[in-house]
């Protein structure tokens, strides 16, 4: 075999080896990221379970229990968003780095708090010692409808230097509840 033939081999290899590596790093983003399913979704993975086990007496009985746990999540879901007013409608997060004493996984989540919608992209970082796992916010980003308001603006600027999720949400909870008293209140008087 000459070498010039030999190397075509080589080449060859090492490019199917790169697929390989790109195909299984597609794979494991994939297979990591989750997603929060709308009712429509979740009602047409019942009906296709219900499909999927038709005949089987044992599978009705597990059907039944599982339509109990799901109507009993819906439940609690719609009294969450009720009282807190938050409606997330996607969720997605990707591993960026995986260590023997932590993992770093950036997340992307959207959705409404009353009327005002929401973007939110950050990087957790999970570290596991002695039993004890801490978790660190960084690169918060927040994209919000900031309906012409300086304040929400300088708000979610300082949120975002801080990286204080926990406060960006009792605020923006706070802040949407009367931003929606106030827009019903003006709606009315014109």
């Amino acid at each position: 075999m000459d070498k010039s033939t030999f190397q075509a081999y080589e080449d060859e290899i090492q490019a199917l080896e790169e697929e390989i590596r790109q195909l299984t790093e597609k794979y494991e983003d994939i297979r990591q990221e989750s997603t929060f399913f709308s009712n429509e979704e979740i009602l047409k993975s019942i009906k296709s379970l219900q499909r999927e086990t038709q005949g089987e007496t044992k599978g009705h009985e597990s059907l039944s229990d599982l339509k109990a746990e799901l109507e009993s999540l819906e439940s609690d879901l719609s009294f969450l968003t009720a009282f807190t007013g938050f409606h997330f409608t996607s969720h997605s997060k990707k591993t960026v780095e995986k260590t023997s004493n932590g993992t770093v996984q950036k997340h992307r989540l959207s959705g409404k708090c009353h009327s005002l919608s929401f973007q939110l992209e950050f990087q957790l970082l999970e570290m596991q010692n002695n039993e004890k796992v801490s978790a660190v916010i960084s690169d918060l980003s927040i994209i919000m409808e900031s309906r012409e308001d300086s304040n929400v603006s300088k708000f979610v600027s300082s949120t975002e230097e801080r990286g204080d999720l926990l406060t960006f949400f009792r605020s923006l909870s706070t802040y949407a509840e009367w931003y929606e008293h106030r827009r019903c209140t003006f709606l009315h008087f014109k």
